[in-house]
């Protein structure tokens, strides 16, 4: 399910349940919403209400932690394949195909999760670009050194081609979503359980109204954010593509 969906359900359930408060003030007796009443579920929905952002910070917390550490494996990655170019660009005009191959294969992996066309989907995940990452390692152990400076040049072009298969690999796993469904149902059902207390406890006018329709809004604007977040290479907040273009300009020369 989208973010956008996912934010929209929770809230139209924390609105509806503060409107659901409102509501029941009109058949819970009045003896049960006098003053020492109030003070009681005053201190309970101070506690729930403690609970619920202790969760929240801990999904907002998980969800950036996720977003950054991609960035910075999507960053490491495009100074590893500068690095791979000017090594084979050293090692001798015979790499000359490996290095346009390369960069082929990165003009294609910005392409699919950063389309030009908006309209098009994000492709994160693409198996028929393996068996060309398999092959380029096949190609460079392939290559003849003629001296002690090739076979370092080899030696280290292998070392930086393993880093970036370990590394493309570890983005698809940590691609999916960081927010535990679970968290997010408890985190959801505390919320509602505060907004019928406050719409059981606070006068029906349209100010307060308009007060816990912007209460509700916000906190499906932090639901969404979280959501968003923990899918780096999706949505609206996606990781930039900056470092990977930047290293696709300065490969080949």
């Amino acid at each position: 399910m989208q973010p956008l969906t996912i934010a929209s359900i929770v809230f139209a359930c924390v609105f509806a349940s503060a409107l659901l408060g409102m509501l029941l003030r009109r058949v819970v007796p009045e003896h049960h919403v006098n003053q020492d009443s109030k003070d009681v579920v005053k201190l309970a929905m101070g506690l729930l209400a403690t609970m619920a952002a202790l969760v929240l910070g801990l999904l907002t917390a998980s969800a950036k932690s996720s977003f950054d550490t991609l960035d910075s494996e999507v960053q490491q990655s495009a100074a590893h394949l500068v690095m791979l170019d000017r090594v084979l660009a050293q090692y001798g005009p015979e790499t000359k195909e490996t290095r346009n191959q390369i960069r082929q294969a990165v003009a294609h992996r910005i392409e699919l999760t950063w389309p030009e066309d908006s309209s098009r989907p994000t492709r994160v995940d693409a198996p028929e670009m393996t068996p060309a990452i398999e092959g380029l390692q096949s190609r460079i152990r392939a290559l003849a050194p003629q001296n002690d400076a090739q076979r370092e040049l080899q030696s280290k072009a292998l070392s930086l081609v393993g880093d970036l298969t370990a590394t493309r690999w570890l983005v698809f796993t940590q691609a999916g979503s960081s927010v535990p469904m679970t968290f997010l149902f408890v985190l959801v059902l505390w919320l509602a359980v505060l907004f019928i207390s406050f719409g059981l406890l606070a006068p029906r006018n349209a100010t307060v109204i308009v007060a816990l329709l912007l209460c509700a809004l916000s906190v499906a604007g932090s639901i969404f954010l979280i959501l968003e977040m923990s899918h780096p290479l999706e949505g609206f907040i996606k990781i930039s593509d900056v470092p990977l273009r930047y290293a696709l300009a300065h490969m080949g020369q």
